[in-house]
């Protein structure tokens, strides 16, 4: 019979924090996702920053249009799209621009009376043109009264009302212009009280809502991030020595037997399959709980991982044998990584439903290219496990580096819109991986493409997400001050691989975007390394 002793990890005797990965490293205690430079596109407000633009489904907000039909909406706000011509104005507007929470600005626009009117004759000079009123001439002037009955007077203040803030948007705007994000702005007046104001004063009152490029601060001060000294904190099974020696006793023993242990109790080196249960300890039975994360029916637990489990669990089992319970109260450790269970004090009972004994060869040159595939010496098995170890321990340390680089404390008030933005980006590029390794079926696809799923993402990421953010500004803002710059031919390059890969995949792509995005890539590169050169580095090992 054999085992799968892979399923401990998602047993939480084993604490959480630890991994069954022999390459598990966190940077520090509180270890974040790692930061990925594609993940963050702003606007091209300061050079070094991109709005974010995902590649396969480009979002396009509607401009703000108002028809007689939809005029009458009731909404609250409403998502403008802001030209860039501007024409001249008869009188100044009035804008006062108060800031909000999260990067965002409230602008208070007044349009004066000779604004008003001058949209209002534009108005009605158009329907003079358009509109086709029996008994008159296409073209022909007709009496103004006349016009409006037929029109609906109702339908010119509308129209009217949309010319106002068409004319006025973009010039109450100035004073965020460079600093508004794309598709960020919104008109957060009701059109029924705009209307209400026009009718009753020949004047208009709007508020305006934009979110804007969220400043950096770096704490204590602006240098913060020049000569850093950073602890990083790996986890010993990093060291490529520990992990090629676990690495090395796992395939030597993946080809022993297992077979079942007849004649005593259970030793460390044997594998078990227990039923566990577990309950708090409480004197007043009625508060006594169970434990669901502690439980589990056939686990299989290979002994020689004892120091992975709850500190005790073993002890309380060795001897144990095959059909036999025991019971007995454990602490969870006040280190334990699941909050809610940290000073638990805890009854487990256990079960021993199989138990097994390797009967492991004779560990000799023979067995070698059963080790590793090619080799002929067990000593070539070891030196080549090695030699991969410590590239990969390499590369591990440098992660942690990077991710202890870029934990800096950085203070950045994140405007909503950008969040969402992320958010959603990171959100397609799980899908589309998904997609392209289990083939979804539309039914499929739409429930995990539907709003309900995206925000529940948004909601659980939103921690790393909000870090990724951060760290993206932090890595613009290094880039800018530092006056850093990228080879033209690495940029090129790197295009053409992605662009090659999209095609690969049969998938939809935006060349720009595409560049952009690799153009980020590169920057963060150049930052990271520029950050690793004058950092002051030192590792420590759990």
């Amino acid at each position: 019979m054999e085992l799968c002793t892979r399923t401990f990890t998602s047993f939480f005797l084993f604490n959480p924090s630890s991994s069954s990965n022999p390459l598990f490293l966190r940077a520090n205690a509180n270890a974040k996702t790692p930061f990925k430079f594609n993940s963050l596109k702003l606007s091209s407000f300061p050079p070094h920053i991109h709005l974010f633009q995902p590649f396969l489904s480009p979002h396009t907000s509607s401009p703000f249009t108002l028809s007689a039909a939809s005029a009458s909406s009731s909404s609250s706000s409403s998502s403008v799209a802001v030209g860039t011509e501007q024409d001249r104005l008869p009188a100044e507007l009035n804008v006062t621009e108060t800031a909000e929470p999260n990067s965002r600005v409230r602008l208070h626009v007044e349009v004066p009376s000779l604004v008003c009117e001058d949209c209002y004759k534009r108005v009605i000079a158009e329907f003079m043109k358009q509109a086709k009123i029996p008994g008159f001439r296409p073209g022909k002037k007709v009496p103004e009264s006349i016009l409006i009955s037929y029109v609906g007077s109702q339908n010119v203040q509308k129209a009217t009302i949309e010319s106002i803030l068409r004319r006025t948007l973009s010039h109450a705007m100035t004073s965020v212009t460079g600093r508004a994000l794309q598709d960020s702005v919104r008109i957060v007046t009701k059109f029924s009280e705009m209307e209400e104001t026009y009718s009753s004063l020949g004047s208009l009152r709007y508020d305006v809502l934009v979110d804007i490029a969220p400043e950096i601060k770096w704490i204590p001060d602006n240098n913060a991030y020049k000569n850093l000294k950073i602890v990083v904190e790996i986890d010993s099974d990093i060291d490529a020595h520990t992990a090629s020696e676990q690495e090395f006793r796992r395939r030597y023993k993946s080809i022993g037997a297992l077979k079942v242990v007849t004649d005593r109790g259970l030793q460390v080196g044997d594998v078990v399959v227990l039923d566990i249960s577990a309950t708090t300890i409480d004197q007043d039975e009625s508060n006594v709980k169970s434990i669901p994360s502690a439980e589990s029916k056939g686990f299989n637990f290979d002994t020689e991982y004892g120091e992975k489990v709850l500190p005790g669990f073993l002890d309380c089992i060795i001897g144990i044998q095959q059909g036999e319970s025991k019971s007995f109260p454990l602490v969870f450790p006040e280190t334990w990584n699941q909050e809610n269970l940290r000073g638990v004090h805890a009854q487990f009972t256990v079960e021993c439903k199989e138990l097994f004994y390797r009967d492991l060869p004779e560990l000799d040159d023979s067995i070698a290219d059963k080790l590793l595939p090619g080799c002929t010496t067990v000593e070539q098995v070891k030196d080549l496990l090695l030699q991969k170890c410590q590239e990969v321990e390499q590369t591990a340390r440098e992660q942690a580096t990077d991710n202890a680089i870029l934990d800096q404390i950085v203070q950045v008030d994140i405007p909503q819109s950008l969040f969402e933005e992320q958010g959603r980006q990171l959100y397609g590029a799980n899908l589309l991986e998904i997609q392209a390794k289990m083939k979804l079926n539309e039914q499929q696809l739409a429930t995990l493409s539907s709003s309900k799923a995206v925000n529940e993402f948004l909601e659980h990421q939103k921690e790393n997400i909000t870090n990724l953010i951060k760290q993206s500004l932090a890595v613009g803002d290094i880039y800018r001050r530092e006056n850093l710059q990228f080879a033209t031919e690495d940029l090129v390059k790197e295009v053409e691989n992605s662009i090659a890969e999209f095609k690969r995949q049969n998938q939809e792509y935006d060349e720009e975007r595409v560049k952009g995005q690799v153009q980020e890539i590169l920057e963060g590169a150049k930052v990271l390394e520029w950050l690793r050169e004058h950092a002051e580095v030192q590792y420590i090992t759990k």
